[in-house]
């Protein structure tokens, strides 16, 4: 199998070693020459947007988001019939579904949860759409990529439906930090020992994936600075968009959208993907973590 990587950037060059230390054949994409020098050095040969489509079996794009993905689709349109276009992107899945029915190759989108040190061990859980020839095909780069402690679950046959649920796990996720955050704030302002406010809500009614996995990073100040502000409130605006269009019920969802707009206002497009809940205490009486 012959396989291109178009985007060896942050995630994109260790999902490239992944499938090198596979035994794949990976060629490389991308508009900075240094990121091309790194994958190169890894084993990978180089490629071009012009020429990659006509040479790979499967064409992998790892871009930094959903505004990106249109940018690629010369390339795309480019593929060979039998060939299979696998986005790892968290993008729109609109967009996703449109280009999907302009090719004549397959298309999977299979949405990464986990960073750079997941890819590299190949313990990412993938959230995976597209119809199931088109998985199959596709199945053992999924593999390469979570089956050492990671997860897949294919959730539907569009290609967007793995970006789609995704962005809700995600949206999820920003909804629990922010509700906790609050939550820890007013045990605080009651008098109450955070920590110990902390393990009295681990296990009961109110407990979730942040409290369990999440929490003690921001009561040590530490605001998971490993992903822009920006590039979550396109995430958050993605969905925004997709529920209005499907007229659902979205009242918690967009009140976590504006907290997230109105930390971008405050913080710019930073790295943080805690800073909505660094917002809160700014305006709740300072920092939860000790010796603020």
């Amino acid at each position: 199998m012959t396989v291109g990587v178009l985007g060896v950037g942050r995630m994109g060059l260790p999902v490239a070693r992944r499938f090198l230390a596979a035994g794949r054949d990976v060629l490389a994409v991308d508009p900075d020459p240094v990121r091309v020098g790194l994958a190169v050095a890894a084993g990978a040969r180089r490629s071009t947007p012009d020429a990659v489509a006509g040479q790979v079996d499967v064409l992998v794009t790892v871009l930094p988001g959903a505004d990106e993905v249109p940018a690629v689709t010369p390339t795309l349109e480019h593929l060979r019939p039998g060939s299979v276009w696998l986005d790892l992107t968290s993008a729109d899945p609109r967009t996703t579904n449109a280009i999907a029915g302009r090719l004549d190759a397959g298309v999977v989108g299979a949405a990464m949860g986990g960073g750079p040190a997941d890819a590299r061990e190949g313990s990412l859980d993938l959230f995976v759409g597209g119809p199931e020839p088109d998985v199959q095909q596709v199945l053992p780069l999924l593999r390469d990529l979570s089956g050492n402690g990671g997860s897949m679950r294919h959730v539907g046959a569009q290609p967007g439906a793995g970006q789609l649920v995704k962005l809700l796990a995600n949206l999820l996720w920003f909804n629990q930090s922010l509700a906790v955050t609050e939550s820890l704030l007013l045990a605080r302002a009651a008098g109450l020992d955070v920590r110990g406010v902390r393990e009295a809500l681990a296990g009961s009614a109110g407990d979730s994936e942040f409290l369990r996995r999440h929490v003690d990073h921001l009561l040590r100040g530490d605001y998971l600075r490993h992903f822009g502000v920006d590039r979550v409130v396109e995430e958050l605006d993605v969905l925004a968009e997709v529920a209005r269009e499907a007229g659902t019920p979205y009242d918690v969802g967009r009140l976590v959208t504006r907290l997230h707009h109105e930390t971008l206002e405050r913080f710019g497009p930073v790295d943080g993907e805690l800073l909505a809940a660094r917002l809160l205490e700014e305006r709740g009486g300072g920092p939860l973590h000790e010796g603020s």
